[in-house]
């Protein structure tokens, strides 16, 4: 269960650091005023404008479009007047559509189709690649290519979903399919209330949550604190989710003029990595038929290894929660971020931003099929100046952070060659001596690849193998611009720079007994250039196009940089292009409540393999969406999205060539087998073979109806058309679509009750496990069977 002595360290750190950042920022603000307020003496002098937003108990549905985003494309902007392809998912929408982590955006917002992540995305993905994860307009450590730690949305009240490359404000980045900004909960000092949440679903599953908002000095200063514990089994074997957040809050406006938001939260979560169903064969995507029989390597040995080829002994109906999990596996994490804000309103025209963020992260996952990855301390600093002259002129500076010590494990996975429906000693993997000789043993029993390659024996080839161990720090240092000019009262352009200067070293942190230990360093500009063009063509219709290019980078686990088999920081993991086109449409009828956009784009980007590669993917699509409400008590929103996603002249990897090759041909009864065996490392060379693992199409609705003031119905539903599950297109996912309805009613003004029952059809979905295809022709991911859940919420 859970160590309660962790939230109360928690919340004695917290305070610890509110009052460090409390006493920085205060000592701050007579610099900040020196170093700018020279620039309000040539502005006139007129009372300043007040920017705070005094928010009530509004319950009612607030659309895309009647809320601002603020701090991704400038201080605010409303979503009709930026110029690419946006979603807002406001507090009222996260709630009515029951979201709970990030694979729910596909809800609202198209082309968001994503890959399982090992049933615990800590990544978005948009257009096809993994996207990134930014905290109040700040990028946040997650996952390395996906697979992270799980995500409590506890801390956070909306989202803003974002496709393409972070605008120039943001900086650079590794991932640029998109990203979501996550907007946390700000203390509010008009009012105090109280909430509370339970939640019962099926397979034990239990969340609550305590949500408090006390005002200190009305209009000037509050406090909120939130606190989430989840206690969940569940469907598939061996499975379990258990996690404690604390989200501790404060925002003081001593002037109309200025405003200190400051937030900590404090995560520690324990999961389960879950890796699906292995052999997907079309059988077993159809009618849920496994291949039995456990793989043999080319030794005799019955442990999964390289090169295994199984011989088939029947195909039977698996259970769809008999997936690839052990219940030895260790997969724990424990973070901790802090935000600070500082707005000040320096005269009528000059706005002031100082954003802060910090994060440490610890993670450790051993699983018993050797995959092990530890962060063993993770820290990320960020600040960010920014100055906003009225809506058209944006610059500052940044500098950021980060120090990764970490060590990982992969190169000895197996998965197609263990039988499922066998013991679960048939899915472990104990290493042997001359596997063992090829790593480095973190601790007793435990072996890791060191963080750069070494030739002991002096043959001319390295004695290792290599994963994302590092020891790294870097430094990154950001100038950016963005100004917009109205060439005539119906159009206008928006130019927006930035540079990035790096500074990176790399360690080996646990070289092998005998040598030196290697290391390097490596410095580097990154750019980034946008231009947009927008025009008015009515006063609420407005059509733009934009183009974008930047750089990237390629990073490790939690943001690490890594040393090659050369035992330098490669160079092109800083030279990664990304380009973007976008053309689009935007209408907002005033006086209406409805918005609609429709937009056309062709976007080329990167995609980090799993050997630490980078092979380049393009896209062309349309992407839709529209949003209603009426007077009468319904809403609806709709989106709708087509993709033509594919490897752009590139290599394409996965770790085995097809899933025909795990198997002989001794039972071509049931699969004409090709002898190869799995895993088998294979690479596909360059193309424009269409990327497996994305819909083409992707729809969705999310609809409620306020029957009565006390009675609400609502639900959604998705659909995705037929893809590949691997890079030959031997294996479809077929079409799929998937129902959730709910209904709420409302006994008291305080107190209310919420059913909502998931895939209501009961479809045997299914998808990807991994972005990228690499476990294409290994994994697939069975979704969840109908379920139900019951809410109560009650209000003080």
């Amino acid at each position: 269960m859970y160590d309660t002595n962790k939230l109360i360290q928690a919340s004695t750190r917290s305070l610890n650091l509110f009052i460090c950042f409390g006493e920085l920022s205060l000592k701050l603000l007579p610099l900040y005023a020196a170093l700018f307020i020279p620039l309000s003496a040539t502005a006139q002098q007129e009372q300043p404008d007040e920017v705070i937003e005094v928010r009530g108990e509004q319950r009612e549905i607030v659309l895309p479009s009647e809320q601002e985003v603020e701090g991704v494309f400038g201080a605010n902007e409303q979503l009709q007047d930026i110029p690419r392809s946006a979603t807002v998912i406001t507090e009222s929408l996260l709630r009515e559509a029951n979201i709970d982590d990030l694979h729910d955006i596909a809800k609202f917002a198209p082309n968001s189709h994503a890959a399982a992540g090992f049933g615990n995305p800590s990544l978005p993905s948009m257009r096809g690649q993994l996207g990134e994860l930014f905290t109040g307009g700040m990028r946040r450590q997650a996952g390395n290519n996906g697979l992270g730690i799980p995500l409590s949305l506890n801390a956070y009240e909306s989202m803003v979903v974002v496709k393409g490359a972070p605008p120039v404000m943001l900086g650079t980045t590794q991932r640029v399919g998109g990203f979501v900004n996550l907007l946390p909960k700000r203390a509010r000092t008009d009012t105090s209330r109280t909430e509370l949440k339970a939640r019962v679903g099926e397979w034990d599953q239990y969340r609550w949550q305590a949500d408090h908002n006390t005002v200190i000095e009305e209009d000037r200063q509050a406090f909120r604190a939130s606190v989430e514990v989840i206690d969940e089994g569940s469907f598939y074997d061996y499975t379990h989710l258990r996690s404690d957040d604390l989200l501790l809050a404060y925002e003081w406006t001593p002037s109309n003029s200025t405003r200190w938001s400051l937030n900590f939260e404090y995560y520690d979560v324990d999961w389960t990595d879950n890796a699906g169903i292995n052999r997907p064969t079309q059988d077993l995507i159809d009618a849920n038929l496994y291949i039995t029989g456990q793989g043999q390597q080319p030794n005799g040995s019955y442990v999964p290894g390289a090169g295994a080829v199984i011989s088939p002994t029947g195909l039977v109906a698996i259970d769809r929660s008999t997936v690839l999990t052990d219940p030895l596996d260790t997969n724990t994490a424990e973070t901790y971020l802090l935000h600070s804000v500082i707005e000040q309103q320096l005269n009528s025209d000059w706005l002031l931003l100082n954003r802060s963020y910090y994060q440490y992260l610890e993670r450790e996952g051993i699983n018993q099929n050797s995959f092990v990855e530890i962060v063993d301390g993770a820290h990320t600093f960020e600040h960010r100046v920014e100055l906003h002259y009225g809506d058209n002129t944006s610059f500052g500076a940044n500098l950021r952070y980060n120090d990764v010590l970490g060590y990982s494990q992969f190169t000895t996975e197996a998965d197609n060659p263990i039988d499922l429906t066998g013991s679960l000693d048939q899915r472990r993997i104990p290493l042997t001596p001359e596997q063992q000789a090829r790593l480095v043993e973190l601790r007793p029993n435990l072996f890791v690849s060191p963080g750069a390659q070494y030739d002991l024996n002096n043959d001319g080839v390295g004695d290792f193998n290599l994963s994302d161990t590092t020891d790294s720090t870097s430094y990154q240092w950001g100038l950016f611009a963005q100004q917009k000019w109205a060439v005539t009262k119906q159009f206008r352009l928006t130019l927006g720079l930035r540079a990035d200067y790096y500074d990176v070293e790399a360690r080996d942190p646990l070289a092998p007994a005998g040598v030196t230990a290697k290391q390097d360093s490596h410095s580097d500009w990154l750019t980034a250039a946008s231009l947009a063009a927008q025009y008015n063509w009515k006063p609420d219709l407005v059509v733009y196009a934009t183009a974008y290019d930047s750089d990237s980078t390629s990073n490790s686990m939690a943001g690490g940089n890594v040393l090659n088999a050369a035992g330098v920081i490669d160079s092109q993991n800083f030279a990664t292009e990304n380009r973007l086109y976008e053309v689009g449409v935007k209408y907002a009828p005033s006086g209406a409540r409805w918005y609609a956009d429709a937009v056309w784009f062709d976007q080329t980007r990167s995609l980090r393999n799993r050997d630490g590669s980078n092979s380049g993917i393009a896209s062309e699509g349309v992407e839709l969406q529209w949003h209603y409400r009426h007077e009468q008590g319904y809403w609806v929103t709709l989106s709708a999205s087509y993709i033509d996603a594919y490897w752009d002249d590139s290599a394409s990897f996965q770790g085995t060539r097809q899933v025909a090759d795990a198997f002989d041909n001794s039972r071509p009864d049931i699969i004409a087998g090709t002898g190869v065996g799995s895993p088998s490392f294979t690479i596909f060379p360059a193309s424009n073979q269409q990327l497996q693992g994305v819909p083409e199409v992707q729809a969705s609705a999310v609809a409620g109806w306020q029957v009565s003031d006390a009675w609400s119905l609502g639900g959604d539903v998705s659909y995705t058309k037929s893809y590949p599950l691997d890079f030959l297109q031997t294996v479809m996912i077929r079409d799929q679509h998937q129902l959730n309805l709910h209904t709420q009613y409302r006994f008291t003004p305080r107190l209310s009750a919420r059913l909502d029952v998931i895939n209501v059809t009961d479809q045997d979905n299914w998808a990807p496990v991994f972005e990228g295809g690499y476990f294409g022709a290994t994994l697939a991911f069975p979704s969840l069977p109908r379920h139900a859940q019951l809410s109560l919420s009650y209000r003080f």
